[in-house]
Parts: C-alpha cells; sequence; structure tokens
C-alpha cells in the first residue's frame, strides 16, 4: 500500500512516518510534502496513492484548497491540532482523522478503519466526503437570527462591532450603527465568539478587533478602548487585563 503525507513541519512529518511504519509496516510513504502548492504540483503530475494523511493547517493555508485546484481520488486520514470539539464534524465520516500529538492506538484504529472501509468506497462516495470536509469547522458562532416581529433577521458576526450590556438587555452593535438585542448573557457570548476576534473588555462590553479605532491611556494604568463609533459609556481595560488585551490586539488576525 502506498500513501502520501502532506504536513508543514517535518519533525512531525517524519514522526508520523515512523509510527506508520510501526502500526503497518505494509505501507510505504511515497512522498513528504510541506505545502499548498507543492500538493496541488504532485496530485498534477502522480497517479493518486492509495492512502493520504494530511494535516488540515499548512503554512500556507488550509488544505482543504487542495481540494479546489486538483483532483484527489484516494482516501485521506487529516491530522489536526485542533481539540475534538472542533472536530466533531469529522464523526460523521468514513475516513476519520487524528488528533495531535498523534497516538499510536489511535493511528492503527483509524487505518483498520479505513481498511475496512475502502472495499465499499467508490469515487462518488469519495467526492461527497470531501465536498462536507470542506465545510468551516469552526465552533463559533458565524451568525444569529433574531427574532423581530412575524420574522427571524439575520445578523452575521463578521458585522458586529461590539457588544454592551446593561440591566440585563444584551445589545449587538453593528457597524452600520444598529443594534439587536440578543437572548444570551455577555458570559454565553463570550464563549460563541472566536477569541481571536472578539475581547471581553469588562463586565459590559465585548469589541471585535476591526472596530478599535485607537487606545488611550488612563488613570491608575488602565487603558480606554476607542472605536470607530460612538458606544454607551467609555471601554476601560483594567490594569490587570491590560497585558492580556496588548497580547490579544498583536496577535496575528
Amino acid at each position: 500500500m502506498k500513501a502520501l503525507i502532506i504536513e508543514d513541519e517535518m519533525a512531525a512529518s517524519n514522526a508520523l512516518k515512523s509510527l506508520i511504519f510501526e502500526v503497518s509496516p505494509d505501507i510505504e510513504i511515497i512522498a513528504q510534502l510541506q505545502s499548498i502548492d507543492e500538493s496541488i504540483e504532485w496530485f498534477s503530475t502522480h497517479t493518486n496513492p492509495d492512502l493520504a494523511f494530511m494535516d488540515i493547517h499548512l503554512a500556507d493555508g488550509s488544505s482543504f484548497s487542495i481540494f479546489e485546484s486538483v483532483e484527489v481520488h484516494c482516501p485521506v486520514i487529516f491530522t489536526t491540532a485542533y481539540d475534538e470539539y472542533a472536530l466533531k464534524a469529522f464523526e460523521v465520516n468514513s475516513i476519520g482523522y487524528l488528533l495531535k500529538p498523534i497516538d499510536k492506538q489511535k493511528l492503527l484504529k483509524v487505518i483498520q478503519k479505513y481498511r475496512e472501509f475502502i472495499p465499499a468506497m467508490n469515487r462518488d462516495v469519495l467526492s461527497e466526503l470531501m465536498l462536507s470536509l470542506k465545510k468551516p469547522l469552526s465552533p463559533y458562532k458565524t451568525h444569529f437570527l433574531i427574532p423581530k416581529k412575524d420574522k427571524l433577521i439575520p445578523l452575521q458576526v463578521e458585522n458586529i462591532a461590539f457588544v454592551f450590556t446593561e440591566n440585563k438587555i444584551v445589545k449587538a452593535y453593528t457597524f452600520s450603527g444598529d443594534f439587536f438585542i440578543l437572548n444570551y448573557t455577555l458570559e454565553e457570548l463570550s464563549d460563541m465568539l472566536n477569541p481571536v476576534l472578539f475581547f471581553r473588555a469588562n463586565r459590559q462590553f465585548l469589541v471585535s478587533h476591526k472596530a478599535i479605532k485607537d487606545i488611550s491611556l488612563w488613570f491608575n494604568s488602565k487603558l480606554s478602548v476607542n472605536l470607530v463609533q460612538p458606544v454607551p459609556e467609555k471601554i476601560l481595560i483594567s490594569k490587570a487585563r491590560v497585558p492580556e488585551f496588548k497580547a490579544w490586539y498583536m496577535e496575528k488576525k
């Protein structure tokens, strides 16, 4: 059996290769690729292997983009550093995934699953599977449906500039200046919204990274966060949380 490894970290690629040989010596690793471009070129010029091990997040982007550029007909076992909650979408497929750091017994189990699955596999089934795997894996909300009279109004999370709570009423303000009442607490929304994109500034505000205009130094080593639009009251970051806020703001988005 011939297999391919697509992994942007060579140390991780070699470690996986060694594990595969331990649990299934009949699998021959015919190539170890490190990028999307290299993978597209390889699939364009080589016969598909029997199986591919593919890291989801490569240095130059998502490995799902490989399927958008070239036909991949072989079964794929995905590897990822995502936690299991983020990977629930994978539980319905017939190939499987490996959570990093890769456990030998789990590797053996997923290869056995592949061996059981391959006799029944056909190209249409695989194509349908690959299409389903291109769906976003994020466990965070991308939109809300807001009840309004006899309608449900869609609210895209990317349009939210900040969320403000007062007297137990939580409002999401958009970049266009509108606001929508959400039936969640600020604590619940903190878990629902991507923490890379939103920061819990204090007990009353969740702010979007792209909504921040500038930041002012405030009394007692606090920070005042100024947004691109008016807010109900000043957004202050406590002295204790200033390092956390700065690290969040400087993180690559």
